[in-house]
């Protein structure tokens, strides 16, 4: 078994890891990388090997940084079988089709208001991610599934969003365990990060190897102060999220502090047409709900919607918010602040000192939400320069990736067995602390890798994986 890391090596971005076994080739993950706009826009364009080489991928989750490129991979001629959970395939749907939605929109944009210049092609097209769909196979949560070159997969709840999985592989003599994105325990909606059985090889993710995370049961009573304070001074509170995961998990907390009245009840907007189709999925899969979520639905409530929420799918509707009066909230991808209405709501209310920002997850290195959350007075939107004016805040408690401690306790069943760690999804200031942690905690070598370098993952025999 041999693996050459593509993505999301020595940064967060991208996930992509190609697995040769007995003859097969197999991608796990096709993500889009994310950060400097014109950098970013040729890693994507560049597929690291010919399309049709691939003869299977199986998806870790549905988040565009692990599945944004499938339709590329499509458009360039592959045609195997995508393996995911049912969770993950209904909100590939969504997020597919949307994110061709804004390359074919972005794209006409930029050719209309420069026609001197040559024009540009979007990254792929709608039609790209319709042919993407049928090839998705659905497998079940340890449910164990032949795929190419006698390899055997089997998924774990990963417990970062809905349909998150890690995944446990074999080709009869080497087990190796892909973690996907690792979640947090007691985060709401999804249920608990599942153990791994003993494998050979780990590779994991490290996007927080040097930190403890806030305890996640101290977010209602942040989350209730950062809305009373905003709301005290007559100021709109923004909130960019993900459309997958943190604005399911936003709507639910709201409903609950309002229902216990700790908040006034003032409009929600959830702005997005991707959250609509998004939540449906939700709705759809309540096999995924941890038991407070799924106490709702046993009570006849509906955990992502209450009268006091409006979901908006329409622009012009979205338009309208900006003229509305008094304070509200507004929820709104791109959760990293790099496209999307949330770019429309920032502009228009980040120079506020009224309002609040209010940061959720991860911000990758040279997003918007980064430079935000690292508090510069000055930033642009649209190529204009805008002040920030307004309370930036950020909601740590919600991260729906493991930090240092929480990994090092998920990879524990592994390790009777365990050879090597691959560290990946990490910036190096993560990788490196975290590599020492696992050195220090249980004595096996774990290993920041770089894109481009390729492994042979030796049988339990020998000693361990050699690079290539």
């Amino acid at each position: 078994m041999k693996i050459t890391f593509f993505g999301a090596a020595g940064g967060v971005t991208g996930s992509q890891h190609k697995l040769e076994s007995n003859g097969a080739t197999v991608l796990l993950d096709c993500g889009m990388f994310q950060g400097r706009r014109k950098e970013a826009e040729k890693q994507n364009r560049e597929m690291p090997f010919p399309a049709r080489s691939i003869e299977a991928v199986v998806l870790s989750h549905a988040h565009i940084d692990h599945s944004g490129r499938l339709p590329l991979l499509v458009k360039e001629g592959f045609h195997g079988p995508i393996y995911a959970t049912p969770a993950t395939v209904d909100l590939c749907a969504s997020m597919l089709r949307d994110t061709a939605h804004i390359a074919e929109s972005d794209t006409e944009f930029v050719n209309r208001h420069h026609p001197d210049e040559e024009p540009v092609e979007p990254l792929f097209t709608m039609a790209d991610a319709e042919d993407t769909m049928p090839l998705f196979r659905p497998v079940a949560y340890r449910t164990p599934a032949a795929i190419a070159g006698g390899l055997t997969i089997e998924l774990y709840d990963a417990g970062h969003i809905l349909g998150s999985s890690s995944i446990v592989l074999t080709d009869g003599a080497v087990r190796l365990a892909f973690s996907g994105d690792v979640g947090r325990p007691g985060l709401p909606i999804i249920r608990d990060p599942e153990p791994l059985p003993p494998v050979d090889y780990l590779i994991m993710e490290s996007t927080y190897g040097s930190r403890k995370h806030p305890q996640t049961g101290e977010v209602l009573g942040k989350l209730e102060e950062i809305v009373k304070r905003t709301i005290g001074r007559g100021g709109r509170l923004i909130i960019p999220a993900f459309a997958v995961g943190r604005t399911q998990q936003i709507v639910l907390l709201l409903h609950q502090l309002i229902d216990e009245k700790r908040i006034p009840s003032v409009p929600i907007f959830v702005d997005s047409p991707l959250a609509v189709d998004v939540t449906k999925a939700f709705r759809a899969h309540p096999e995924c709900f941890d038991e407070e979520t799924a106490k709702y639905l046993a009570e006849g409530e509906d955990p992502f919607g209450f009268k006091r929420l409006t979901y908006v799918r329409d622009a012009e509707g979205s338009k309208k918010l900006n003229d509305l009066r008094g304070p509200f909230i507004v929820i709104s991808p791109s959760g990293m602040c790099e496209a999307g209405r949330i770019l429309h709501h920032l502009r228009h209310n980040v120079g506020d000192p009224k309002n609040t920002v209010l940061i959720t997850g991860y911000q990758a290195e040279n997003t918007l939400g980064r430079k935000l959350k690292n508090g510069m007075k000055s930033v642009r939107i649209f190529g204009m320069p805008v002040e920030v004016r307004a309370e930036i805040q950020n909601l740590e408690e919600l991260s729906g990736h493991a930090d240092a401690g929480e990994l090092i306790d998920w990879m524990k069943p592994m390790i009777s067995t365990l050879k090597r760690v691959f560290l990946v999804h990490g910036e190096p200031q993560e990788s490196g602390p975290l590599s020492q942690l696992i050195q220090s905690a249980y004595g096996i070598e774990a290993v920041p890798v770089h894109r481009g370098e390729i492994y042979e993952l030796i049988p339990v025999t020998e000693n361990s994986a050699r690079a290539v």
